[in-house]
């Protein structure tokens, strides 16, 4: 059985973005990385005129995906994805010496073609520029264009709250030594489906990715934002793969400012106070860290 997603009438591209993101973390998944819905078909959007004028396309792109049986997680299934999880955010690394900085998109990525974030009838438009400092690439890539958009919306006060955050980010004073790691990129809670085996075991499958080199911590934070069943199990088999750097409790909130932004640009003023708060864990972080 396959499951059909159709790409919103003005992103005929969107289909092909997310099978470049699924094909290129199933390379991964192949070494031992965390296992993907397998995609079985995709097409794009066509113009509906040659000479590309505005207007819905002629045909909506078409991804189809393997259906997949939701089963109930258990502990040993989650740290089993823990520790998948760990080896798809190592698998880029083990492939080259000369590996690409934050922000390089999968290798089928459409030519042309912003990079994309949130639901797939409302994806937020991002850029496509590689950086080799992790947080030059956050600021400029993932929030200018989401606070661009949210800043006519939003008081003065918070606005500046925002850009202050995005500031600190920006400039690399909380960088660190990671490498650019493949990641998921919008790793919440449903875009991990527990679905059964062959043999009947349950597994956690990655769905609905928006990949890209990135910092590992950012899919792990994203595991936190809205809750994940056996999640306990999951960092634990995560750690015992690859254990995250010292404090990374404390750094969760820097890596769902995006995120929460992109909700509050889409879902509404319900995740401002989330998005301010980040915002201010932000700015402390870059205090301590300038101490």
């Amino acid at each position: 059985m396959a499951f059909l997603k159709q790409a919103p009438a003005d992103h005929p591209q969107a289909t092909m973005v997310e099978a470049a993101g699924l094909r290129w973390l199933a390379q991964a998944a192949q070494d031992g990385g965390a296992p993907v819905v397998p995609v079985l078909a995709a097409s794009p959007g066509e113009a509906s005129a040659a000479d590309r004028s505005p207007g819905p396309p002629a045909r909506r792109g078409e991804l189809r995906l393997q259906e997949l049986t939701p089963v109930a997680p258990d502990p040993e299934a989650a740290r089993d994805f823990g520790a998948a999880l760990a080896r798809t955010h190592g698998w880029l690394a083990a492939q080259t010496t000369d590996a690409p900085g934050f922000g390089a998109l999968p290798p089928e990525h459409p030519a042309r073609t912003p990079a994309y974030f949130g639901p797939a009838d409302q994806p937020v438009e991002l850029g496509t520029g590689v950086h080799d400092s992790w947080g030059a690439f956050l600021a400029a890539e993932r929030l200018d264009p989401v606070l661009a958009a949210l800043e006519s919306r939003i008081t003065r006060e918070d606005a500046r709250l925002l850009r202050s955050a995005r500031e600190k980010i920006g400039s690399g004073a909380l960088d660190d030594a990671e490498p650019p790691a493949l990641i998921h990129g919008d790793l919440w809670a449903g875009n991990v489906v527990w679905a059964s085996t062959d043999s009947g075991q349950a597994q956690g499958v990655l769905i609905d990715p928006a990949a890209h080199t990135g910092h590992r911590e950012t899919d792990i934070a994203l595991l936190h934002l809205f809750g994940l069943p056996q999640l306990d199990a999951v960092i634990s088999g995560y750690q015992q793969q690859h254990a995250l750097r010292e404090g990374w409790q404390e750094r969760i909130p820097l890596h769902q400012l995006f995120c929460l932004s992109v909700h509050w640009l889409l879902f509404g003023a319900s995740y401002s106070g989330p998005t301010l708060s980040a915002a201010e864990s932000v700015l402390e972080l870059a205090s301590r860290s300038s101490r």
